[in-house]
């Protein structure tokens, strides 16, 4: 920090900078403690942020696959959903500690709370995409299992990338700054990984639709993460440091990877299609982990916090 040296003729203030007689001054706090602290969630959130995009995407998938006369890849995408609602509970429940606490969340409904919003979608989510994959096994009431299906693939989108609102929403640099990008991130890799999940299961006489919204939720994946690192500036270097750049790379060179296998040789080699779809969401897996660790590196230092503050004061005047 600088402070003014005297006024008056053949006097100015001294600042940090180029053509300055002071240099300029490190960011630093009270006893060298963080501006912010660091963020509170353990590694079930990361992997609820993966299930859950899975599910939600999935579920969409399964809702579109049915009606474009695909059953079988149908019939794949409401089993991953299911899968999805049942471990993405599990998940927030261990983080939260008690599981009342899940439970006391639906005594309100705050539409400006993402967490409110997405407690709700969760709830209303679940039973739904569970319902439709369960009548559908069972060849029960039919009516009530397509007003499931269409339920859970209505929500699907929002459960996707509710948890990218979240995260966006806190105080935390690299994320909130970040709040125009993260949405398209998360849904990019929620297809992405929906898309690969049901290529797996599926046979590739069938997997046609599933093989284009990977690729397409891939390539949005890879372009929205780019652009996010690109405008944060300073503010995305969290990405590139540490355990958060290691999962930043990794999820970029595995989803690149995977498009390619998926998009190129998906069709006609099967081989290819496995390891593709392998490939993306392990891409996935590494692309929430690099949010989320990314966010420990950018409450850790205040440069990240105090910097972009003292650069709008000074555009301000």
């Amino acid at each position: 920090m600088t402070t003014p040296v005297g006024r008056g003729p053949g006097r100015r203030r001294l600042r940090g900078g180029p053509g300055s007689v002071v240099p300029s001054a490190q960011i630093r706090t009270y006893y060298d403690r963080p501006v912010l602290k660091q963020p509170v969630w353990t590694w079930e959130i990361p992997a609820y942020f993966f299930t859950g995009g899975l599910a939600g995407a999935s579920a969409s998938l399964g809702s579109m696959a049915r009606r474009g006369g695909h059953p079988l890849l149908a019939r794949a995408a409401r089993r991953i959903a299911l899968g999805g609602v049942v471990v993405s509970p599990a998940l927030l429940i261990s983080d939260l500690g008690r599981p009342e606490r899940f439970h006391h969340m639906l005594r309100v409904f705050r539409p400006t709370s993402p967490m409110s919003v997405g407690t709700w979608v969760l709830t209303v989510f679940g039973p739904a995409a569970g319902a439709s994959a369960v009548l559908a096994e069972l060849g029960w009431w039919p009516r009530l299992q397509r007003l499931a299906e269409t339920v859970a693939g209505g929500l699907g989108p929002v459960m996707a990338t509710y948890t990218a609102v979240l995260v966006a929403d806190t105080a935390i640099p690299v994320w909130h700054e970040a709040r125009h990008e993260l949405p398209f991130v998360f849904a990019g890799s929620a297809a992405a990984s929906a898309g690969a999940a049901a290529t797996l299961l599926t046979p590739a006489s069938e997997s046609g639709p599933a093989r284009r919204v990977a690729v397409t939720g891939a390539l949005l994946e890879l372009g929205a993460a780019e652009v996010m690192r690109v405008r944060l500036g300073e503010q995305g270097e969290p990405y590139r440091l540490a355990d958060a750049g290691r999962w930043s790379r990794a999820a970029t060179a595995c989803t690149a990877a995977g498009t390619a296998l998926i998009g190129l040789g998906g069709r006609r080699r099967r081989a290819a299609a496995v390891v593709g779809s392998a490939l993306l969401l392990a891409g996935s897996v590494c692309q929430r982990w690099a949010v989320y660790r990314a966010g420990f590196i950018s409450a850790a230092d205040p440069k990240y916090t105090v910097g972009p503050q003292r650069r709008r004061i000074e555009e301000r005047g």
